[in-house]
C-alpha cells in the first residue's frame, strides 16, 4: 500500500506544480457529434498492415502528395523541402519552402500550390522557384494554412486549421476547443483572398468535387466535413456532407470519378471524453509539448466516401506499420498515403 500512497502523493504534487503555471489557452466547453466507433461501416480490419514504403530515409513528415499525369509525385517534409520523386522511383528536391509544406496541388500551369502551415499559400514552378501568393485575409494574417485544391477556373481554396493558434501548437488548438477554423479562397487572376466559410473545429482537409460543383472541407476534431456549393441551384449555400465519422479527417482526396478518400490519423474518442471537461484540457495544456504529443496515440484510417456522401471503403492497420496517415491520394490505380510523423510515403494497392 506503500507505494500506491506515494503514487498518489507525486500526482498530487505534479497537479499542483501544473496548476502553479499560466495556462496557455482558455477551453470551452463544445458538444461532440455521435460517435459509432469502429462499427458497422468502420468495422476494424487489417487492409493497411502491409503497405510498401516509398521515399524511406529521404526526410520526416511527408504529409500529403500531389500526382501529375506523368506518373510524378511530389511531397512536402517537416524541414521545408519539396521532393519530385520520379516514376521510378528517383527523387531530388525541387525546393524549399523555409516554412512547413501541408497540402498541395497542382494547377494547370504545372505549378505546385502549397499550403505551408508557417509561410502560407505558396506555388512552386517546375523551375523550384517559390512564390508567395497570399499569406492574409481581410487584413489578418493567415495562421495555419493546412490543405489546399484547385478548380477548373484557376481559384484556389484552401483550409485555415485556427486563427489561434500556429502549426507548432496545433495540440493547444484542440485542447481549446472553439470553432475558429475556416475555408478561404484565393483567385490569382485578381489576387483576392477571400473567407468562404468560417466556425470551423480545427478545419483541414479540402477538395473539390465533380465538375467543381462544390468544395468540401473537414473539422479533424468533430468528424464532420462540410460542402459549400458553387453551381446551380445552391450555389453559395453550405450543408453537412458527412458526418459521425469515428476517427479525425485530415487530409481529403477526390479521384475524379466516384469517391473522396479521407484520411484519418487517430480515433475520435480521446477528443470527445474531454469535451466538456475545459478545466482538464488546461490543466493538461500546461505539460510540455513533447509529453502532448505523446498522448495522441497513432492509427491508420483511410476511409472512401461516395458522392452521397456514403462509407464506400474502409481500410485500418494498427498503426505499427505505417501510422499518423494524413492523406490518401489514388494515383495510377494505387492509393499514396502520406504521414506527419512517419519517414517515408506509404502505397496501397487494391
Amino acid at each position: 500500500m506503500r507505494w500506491l500512497l506515494g503514487i498518489g502523493l507525486t500526482l498530487a504534487v505534479l497537479a499542483v506544480l501544473l496548476l502553479a503555471l499560466p495556462a496557455p489557452i482558455d477551453p470551452v466547453s463544445w458538444t461532440p457529434d455521435p460517435n459509432p466507433g469502429l462499427t458497422g461501416p468502420f468495422a476494424p480490419n487489417d487492409k493497411l498492415s502491409d503497405v510498401e514504403r516509398l521515399l524511406e530515409g529521404a526526410g520526416t513528415g511527408p504529409e500529403d502528395v500531389a500526382c501529375a499525369d506523368d506518373g510524378t509525385i511530389f511531397t512536402g517534409l517537416d524541414d521545408g523541402r519539396i521532393l519530385r520523386i520520379a516514376p521510378d522511383g528517383s527523387f531530388r528536391e525541387l525546393a524549399n519552402t523555409g516554412g512547413r509544406p501541408l497540402g498541395m496541388a497542382l494547377d494547370s500551369a504545372g505549378r505546385l500550390i502549397v499550403a505551408d502551415a508557417v509561410r502560407g499559400l505558396l506555388a512552386v514552378t517546375p523551375q523550384g522557384e517559390v512564390q508567395l501568393l497570399t499569406d492574409t485575409v481581410d487584413g489578418q494574417k493567415i495562421l495555419f494554412a493546412d490543405d489546399v485544391d484547385v478548380t477548373d477556373d484557376g481559384v484556389i481554396w484552401f483550409s485555415d486549421a485556427s486563427t489561434q493558434h500556429g502549426y507548432q501548437d496545433s495540440l493547444l488548438a484542440f485542447l481549446e476547443g472553439r470553432f475558429t477554423g475556416r475555408l478561404l479562397s484565393f483567385d490569382p487572376a485578381t489576387g483576392e483572398t477571400r473567407v468562404r466559410m468560417d466556425g470551423l473545429f480545427f478545419a483541414n482537409g479540402v477538395a473539390a468535387g465533380p465538375d467543381d460543383a462544390y468544395v468540401l472541407i473537414d473539422e479533424t476534431a468533430t468528424g464532420r466535413i462540410h460542402r459549400l456549393w458553387l453551381k446551380g441551384e445552391k450555389a453559395g449555400q453550405r450543408d453537412l456532407f458527412a458526418s459521425g465519422l469515428p476517427g479525425t479527417p485530415d487530409n481529403i482526396s477526390f479521384n475524379g470519378r466516384d469517391t473522396f478518400w479521407v484520411a484519418m490519423p487517430s480515433q475520435r474518442a480521446a477528443l470527445d471524453s474531454q469535451a466538456q471537461s475545459p478545466w482538464l484540457r488546461k490543466l493538461v495544456s500546461r505539460l510540455p509539448p513533447r509529453v502532448l504529443a505523446e498522448g495522441v496515440s497513432p492509427y491508420a484510417f483511410v476511409v472512401g466516401i461516395g458522392l452521397d456522401g456514403k462509407v464506400t471503403a474502409n481500410l485500418q492497420g494498427k498503426g505499427e506499420d505505417f501510422g499518423m496517415i494524413t492523406s490518401a491520394n489514388e494515383c495510377n490505380g494505387k492509393l499514396y498515403l502520406g504521414s506527419v510523423t512517419e519517414n517515408s510515403l506509404a502505397r496501397y494497392t487494391f
